[in-house]
């Protein structure tokens, strides 16, 4: 029997609207349209115009019939352009599909294919790489180039449409189109996977805004903060940021390059607030020459994924004016959804103590229902000892809605009513989790994900290879890199310069080993390689290397 609170209290349009973050344009152009809501080099756009564009683009592309469920493919760095593609392509329907600036063309025209694309927006700085990844693709989508008038780059126009041409043709006024549903596709973003095989994670409209809205309480990121792209957008589209900087009214500072010279003038110039980035970005910041950097207004807000920066790293950005916050997610949960949310009591306890803390990956953003560590047989959550594995596994609003064309992994993934991340980790006592072992063998490097098994497969191509096998080691500028040990072919030879120009043959240039030791690779009784020995041995090779 339906309840009274049922009784002709019916979901109608006068109380009910789809949740989605291009609300969050629509008014922050309505009540601060002179706030400067973009800045790249010496180009400012303000709230008014910023909408605008992106309402003009969103009806070019209307115009040319794109609409709801086609995919918009841009291959785009960190210009106005991309965060105008995170608006006008969900404006008229459409999903965003941004790809990674560092792929090799076999694995974009892959993606290209996989997502249908319809219409593909390429900055011209790639279009030794596009042409080809195009040369590969079977879908034939409308190209439109994007020429960078702040910093023009040297590469061939692809496309018969520039895009700055199209825009200023569109209509300001277009109607733009709320999702029928909050359940709505807003962007398609693929990750490696356990095998190299690229898995297409689809994002809806509600887990977007939902995540948007989570950076700013998570970041207590105030009204009109100032954002510096230092991570790359076509990271689980920037980590949902592109849309929680209009939630709050903020500017964003657009980074073509992330160098130390730009990056310390813009934290100086621009009295920047929040920056995120793989522990890379942070490398580049202390180890910037002293003429480049620049003393800073005000605390900066960093925030960091990936493995934990080491305690020294961590005391360098304190001294050099940041408060480092450590994330952890995946792709599958819109990028990051863990927060080392730090206890200000924890600043009383000895530095070793503050370090053991600081390494931990945290606990659930706001947005994320339920965060835990599980035994995937039994799904029966693990001991709070700090010591029992488990996986860790995601439910809520901010998972993925699965994977595009690919029913099969997305029960797997989802098998119990939980998103298996594949991670293992413990917990302790207070309910903060630690990531110890990945058991997809995943690698990231400078905040990518590399697939220990597609390095294996290009290696076992070799003709001198017997057998391969691929580790992280630690890195202290990328946090890991890949290391490869090497079994040769009895009475044949090869050096670790043949094995990397083979490997630049067939890989993105940041799937490379950048190391390579030449042994009889360590197995079980049945053969099976035994990675966690190996993994110590890439550790300790990385002490005496100093790496």
């Amino acid at each position: 029997m339906p309840s009274i609170y049922d009784l002709d209290l019916d979901q109608q349009q006068a109380n009910y609207q789809p949740l989605t973050p291009l609300a969050f344009l629509e008014r922050a152009a309505a009540v601060f349209p002179d706030h400067t809501a973009v800045i790249y080099g010496e180009l400012q756009i303000n709230y008014r115009d910023f909408y605008r564009r992106c309402r003009q683009f969103a009806s070019v592309l209307a115009a040319r019939g794109i609409g709801r469920g086609d995919t918009v493919s841009v291959m785009l760095a960190n210009t106005p352009a991309m965060l105008e593609a995170h608006y006008a392509i969900p404006m008229c329907g459409a999903v965003l599909h941004s790809m990674n600036t560092r792929l090799d063309a076999g694995v974009i025209a892959f993606q290209l294919d996989h997502a249908e694309s319809q219409v593909l927006i390429t900055d011209t700085g790639f279009s030794a790489t596009m042409e080809e990844a195009l040369r590969l693709a079977s879908v034939e989508p409308l190209v439109i180039d994007y020429q960078d008038a702040v910093f023009p780059q040297t590469g061939e126009r692809l496309g018969s449409h520039d895009y700055e041409t199209l825009l200023a043709a569109g209509d300001a006024d277009f109607a733009w189109l709320m999702p029928e549903s909050e359940w709505d596709a807003i962007a398609l973003n693929y990750t490696s996977g356990t095998t190299g095989d690229p898995k297409g994670v689809v994002y809806h409209h509600r887990g977007a805004c939902l995540l948007a809205q989570g950076n700013a309480i998570t970041a207590c990121i105030p009204k009109h903060a100032v954002y510096l792209w230092t991570l790359p957008m076509f990271h689980c589209n920037g980590w949902c940021f592109p849309w929680t900087l209009s939630a709050v009214n903020g500017t964003h500072i657009c980074l073509r390059e992330v160098r130390a010279d730009a990056i310390w003038a813009a934290l100086a110039d621009h009295q920047v607030t929040h920056l995120c980035g793989a522990p890379v970005v942070m490398s580049t910041i202390l180890t910037a020459e002293a003429a480049q950097k620049r003393p800073l207004p005000q605390p900066v807000e960093f925030f960091t994924a990936a493995a934990p920066p080491p305690e020294s790293v961590l005391s360098d950005m304190r001294e050099a004016g940041f408060n480092v916050t450590h994330l952890y997610g995946l792709t599958e949960v819109y990028g990051p959804a863990v927060v080392n949310d730090w206890h200000a009591d924890w600043d009383l306890l000895p530095a070793p103590e503050q370090a053991a803390l600081k390494a931990r990956q945290g606990v659930r953003y706001q947005a994320l229902e339920a965060l835990d560590v599980l035994d995937p047989e039994t799904m029966i959550p693990v001991p709070r000892d700090g010591e029992t594995l488990g996986e860790v596994m995601f439910r809520g609003n901010v998972v993925m809605k699965g994977y595009l064309k690919n029913k099969q992994a997305t029960d797997k993934a989802f098998a119990g009513g939980w998103f298996h991340s594949g991670d293992l980790a413990v917990v302790y006592p207070d309910g903060y989790i630690q990531l110890k072992d990945r058991s997809k063998d995943i690698i990231i490097s400078g905040g990518e994900n590399i697939s220990s098994i597609e390095i294996e497969e290009v290696l076992h191509k070799h003709p001198q290879v017997a057998a391969a096998a691929v580790v992280a080691m630690p890195h202290v500028k990328w946090g890991e890199t890949p290391c490869a040990f090497i079994e040769l072919v009895a009475g044949t030879e090869a050096t670790a310069d043949d094995l990397t120009q083979w490997c630049k043959q067939h890989l993105a240039s940041f799937k490379v080993p950048r190391q390579f030791v030449f042994e009889n690779i360590v197995k079980t009784s049945t053969g099976k390689v035994q990675k966690f020995i190996l993994r110590q041995q890439a550790e300790k090779l990385a002490g005496e290397q100093n790496f």
